[in-house]
């Protein structure tokens, strides 16, 4: 397995609000442990939403006693939600915080996602890309209802408004995604800040040039700053079977 990972701040926004957090080694019973969130609330509520939640969620796995990956992922970001609400209760700067969250785990050859919010996962194989996760946003939920086309979603007004969020209410509801991982197969993590700035066939032609995973997460956001920057960019990459020996 072979992971690379970056965030930057992009060329519009004063600060970072996304947070990642990568781990190829196991983290309590879950193999390995990849996440990442983009926070929103005030100046400083989103940073904090994004990089609380990421730290509630790895120390919830690594106590966990659950054998399965969707309970260890589901407690854990049950117990983020549950912290990010009452933590925004005990301080005005940070009321009204939430983040988005993506998290995946790989198990042999399975991957198990979970999501909240509008941050992707996509799977890039040698031919084809396609996001696993699905967005809860507002424009989202029109575009699967029929009411706009997915190329009218992109230049909305409120793309950026989401419907799921951790912190967004005491009952966060989580959807979870498993797939069966093939040879030569790459995992892009990414928060909405290089969504919004590429379409799918720029991001899978940057993955697909680049042998190397490094170099494709620097195009990648170098890429998104280029159309303009105009939110937090963060990338994640991962190989699953990169460095593995192959059986004849």
């Amino acid at each position: 397995m072979k992971t690379f990972s970056k965030t930057d701040k992009g060329r519009r926004r004063e600060m970072n609000q996304d947070y990642v957090y990568t781990s190829e080694t196991p983290v309590g019973n879950l193999p390995n442990l990849f996440i990442l969130a983009d926070g929103m609330g005030g100046h400083n509520a989103g940073d904090y939403a994004s990089r609380y939640t990421v730290e509630v969620i790895v120390d919830s796995v690594r106590k966990s006693s659950e054998a399965s990956p969707v309970a260890i992922i589901r407690q854990a970001i049950r117990q983020a939600n549950q912290a990010v609400m009452e933590k925004a209760q005990t301080d005005i700067d940070l009321e009204g915080m939430g983040t988005t969250v993506v998290v995946a785990t790989i198990r042999a050859q399975e991957l198990c996602v979970a999501n909240v919010g509008d941050s992707r996962l996509y799977l890039a194989g040698s031919e084809s890309f396609s996001q696993i996760t699905k967005d809860h946003s507002y424009v989202q939920e029109m575009v699967r209802r029929g009411g706009i086309s997915p190329e009218a979603a992109r230049v909305h007004p409120d793309r950026n408004i989401i419907t799921r969020a951790v912190g967004g209410g005491y009952d966060v509801e989580v959807d979870f995604f498993e797939v069966e991982l093939k040879e030569g197969d790459r995992i892009l993590m990414c928060s909405d800040g290089l969504t919004d700035m590429l379409e799918d066939e720029e991001i899978f032609e940057i993955i697909n040039e680049k042998q190397n995973i490094e170099d494709a997460v620097e195009e990648l956001i170098e890429a998104a700053n280029d159309y303009g920057g105009n939110d937090n960019i963060t990338v994640i990459l991962t190989e699953p079977f990169s460095g593995e020996v192959k059986i004849c």
